[in-house]
């Protein structure tokens, strides 16, 4: 179930946002990353992506790396975000995979121990959840995959052990692997939302709620 016997107390972690999907599902009104998330005029402004994003940097374990596909960092209102690092895949159009390949890639030019993937169109996800898997991974396990009420979703943490064991194109993710090697998975439950916004209906659920 574990890459190593002993916790890497040291581990470098790179978060990993996915912001790199044609949003096709999202009809008409524009891609649903730059989606506002409130009805609110007497608010700021935010989008889905935002929220994402903060969730992510807010769990304050590494520099949020964005993997941008295709719209890019200005499309997405990232231009000039120091905090962040801007990743573009040229292949988002194979499959999400490519853009986990993408950030895996960026993170072993750093050396990393651990990525943590999570998707940028899905703004119920907490900064706990990020802390939550990315301290299992550092602890030992392969594979550490957030639950929410028993059921797996995102963020999900890798070791660099299994990177090689990814695919490279397709639209799964790592749960291809996590199928087949079950024994590497460790769940972590976890609090917040799963739910994506992939429609204008999920949009107006979101705004509802």
């Amino acid at each position: 179930m574990t890459w190593d016997d002993a916790p890497d107390t040291k581990a470098v972690v790179v978060p990993v946002l996915l912001a790199g999907g044609s949003g096709s599902r999202f009809r008409d009104v524009g891609h649903k990353l730059t989606a506002e998330l409130s009805r609110d005029r007497t608010r700021p402004p935010e989008t889905v992506i935002a929220r994402s994003l903060a969730a992510a940097v807010d769990a304050d374990i590494g520099r949020v790396t964005v993997v941008t596909g295709r719209l890019n960092a200005d499309d997405l209102g990232l231009a000039g975000r120091v905090d962040v690092r801007i990743v573009h895949n040229d292949d988002w159009e194979r499959g999400q995979m490519t853009s986990v390949r993408a950030g895996i890639t960026s993170a072993d030019h750093d050396d990393a121990h651990v990525v943590v993937i999570g998707l940028a169109d899905q703004p119920g996800i907490e900064a706990s959840a990020w802390r939550a898997v990315a301290e299992a991974a550092t602890a030992g396990a392969a594979i550490a995959v957030a639950t929410y009420d028993g059921r797996r979703a995102n963020p999900v943490a890798l070791h660099r052990s299994v990177w090689e064991m990814l695919e490279r194109s397709g639209d799964e993710g790592a749960r291809g692997l996590m199928r087949l090697r079950p024994d590497l998975v460790v769940e972590v439950p976890c609090t917040g939302s799963p739910n994506d916004i992939d429609t204008v209906e999920d949009l107006t659920r979101w705004q509802s709620n």
